[in-house]
């Protein structure tokens, strides 16, 4: 005998009305800029480090050479920024890897943005004495 099928309590039978994205407020967050020698990565996150929005220059529309040049990387930290503005970003941090070009354009355009930064902190990785060299050459 079979089983009577019985309606799902709890189902839903409608999707979301709106994107849960658009519906998360996020007052404080931290503000990752990754600048590399080919390529420039801004990445927002909440406090808790799970992220909010990101761009790069290349999702910007910039390819091989002009990714890693400041105007790439201050349109790659627009982008981003004007999206967490509109989900009530008012403070941030801002943490900045590495030794590329982008370095300044994007942190003067997360000042322009209208986001009160608390703290600007370089987290670039520094070896100390790093990996062994490769031994003597023989020739």
């Amino acid at each position: 005998m079979a089983k009577p099928i019985r309606p799902r309590v709890g189902s839903r039978r409608k999707g979301h009305l709106r994107s849960r994205k658009s519906g998360r407020r996020i007052p404080i967050g931290v503000i990752h800029v990754q600048a590399g020698l080919n390529n420039t990565i801004v990445t927002v996150t909440d406090v808790r480090g799970q992220v909010v929005s990101w761009a790069s220059a290349g999702t910007c529309g910039f390819r091989t050479a002009r990714k890693a040049t400041p105007f790439a990387a201050q349109t790659a930290a627009g982008t981003v920024l004007r999206t967490v503005v509109n989900q009530g970003m008012q403070r941030a941090e801002v943490r900045i890897k590495g030794p590329g070009l982008g370095r300044d354009a994007a942190l003067r355009a997360i000042f322009r943005s209208g986001i009160r930064i608390n703290l600007v902190r370089d987290v670039t990785p520094l070896p100390h004495n790093g990996c062994r060299p490769p031994k003597k050459r023989r020739v």
